[in-house]
């Protein structure tokens, strides 16, 4: 009997679909699907199989009119085409300029951003005065800057109020030497105000106790930066490096705006945009866009392995200096009370 008894307990009772889905529990599944089941949904249409279909396009020889019989497979030419053809690798060169170009861009965002994140006489408006570029259209920059570096225009009528002969200055959308740095200019003066703006928000989440900790210890201003701001704020820098890298492999507003990548400043998202429009090479330009790709994912994770060693003792600075804040805390409890204790002593007395 107790063995039929012990049975029957280990017997598991029939699942009840319809009394699981009137349960909290299912009720909480049955919604979370629902909710999320038309974004996955949508994502998958109009951006994981266009991926998918664009990689299947890169093996192809085809253009966007081509029929499906028609199209001729090749395989890994068109990869191959990527880095023989002159156009597409001196464009992927030409990121370079817009790689150091983002690097100034954060060094001056993160600068500026470290003044203004404390008391600073009008620094309010410099902080909008310096977000605004970022409000402002990418196509608008670019006409405001065609307009800008135009022969005889705003920069050489400037430059000529400070004392410089318009002959002896370059055309600056014209001359090879430096018309990708006017370009990258243009970025920069776009982009910083985003950067600093999210560095001023990171900083100011620092704890105040532990510059005074700092202070206590004689660090000057340099060394607080070092070794209190830069470790605090390290996932905020390592995203805008990310962010600003791979950005700048995809410039296309300004060259293209400005120049129409004319002058040997064509850059890769230029020249892919003429392969796949004009030339009507779906094919390689679909290679190039997964090349682009590779680079963009090999790019951040040399990033993220290069800040893991650059922030490795970043952990026992932050320990360090929140065992001093810690300490800090404890006396100044204990000052308070001390003080606390003589004032009812002294009323004691008084008495």
């Amino acid at each position: 009997m107790a063995a039929t008894a012990a049975k029957t307990k280990k017997e598991k009772k029939p699942f009840n679909l319809v009394k699981w889905a009137k349960s909290r529990q299912g009720q909480q599944l049955i919604i979370g699907v629902a909710f999320m089941i038309i974004p996955l949904l949508l994502l998958f249409t109009f951006t994981y199989l266009p991926f998918g279909e664009m990689i299947k396009f890169s093996f192809y020889k085809m253009k966007y009119s081509t029929p499906v019989d028609k199209r001729v497979f090749v395989g890994l030419k068109n990869y191959i085409d990527v880095f023989r053809r002159d156009d597409c690798f001196s464009a992927l060169k030409l990121s370079l300029y817009y790689v150091v170009g983002a690097l100034i861009q954060l060094v001056i965002a993160l600068y500026l951003a470290t003044i203004l994140s404390f008391k600073v006489k009008g620094g309010n408006f410099f902080k909008g005065l310096m977000f605004f570029p970022f409000l402002i259209n990418g196509i608008a920059v670019g006409f405001i800057f065609k307009f800008f570096y135009t022969r005889g225009y705003v920069f050489d009528t400037v430059l000529q109020w400070c004392g410089f002969n318009i002959d002896n200055l370059p055309y600056w959308l014209k001359d090879q030497s430096v018309n990708n740095w006017s370009l990258v200019a243009t970025s920069v003066w776009r982009y910083f105000g985003q950067n600093m703006v999210l560095f001023i928000g990171a900083i100011m989440s620092v704890d105040a106790d532990l510059y005074e900790a700092a202070e206590l210890d004689g660090a000057n201003k340099w060394e607080q930066f070092k070794h209190i701001i830069l470790p605090s704020i390290k996932t905020i820098v390592t995203l805008n490096v990310i962010l600003s890298i791979t950005g700048s492999l995809s410039a296309f507003e300004q060259p293209y705006v400005i120049t129409s990548g004319a002058n040997g400043t064509g850059t890769y998202f230029v020249i892919m945009n003429e392969i796949a429009h004009t030339s009507q090479k779906v094919g390689l330009a679909s290679a190039m866009a997964v090349v682009l790709l590779l680079i963009i994912f090999a790019c951040t994770i040399l990033q993220k392995l290069f800040f893991k060693y650059i922030f490795r003792d970043a952990e026992s600075m932050d320990e360090s200096y929140a065992a001093k804040r810690a300490r800090m805390k404890a006396e100044k409890a204990r000052m308070k009370e001390e003080k606390r204790r003589i004032k009812a002593q002294k009323k004691g007395a008084a008495v």
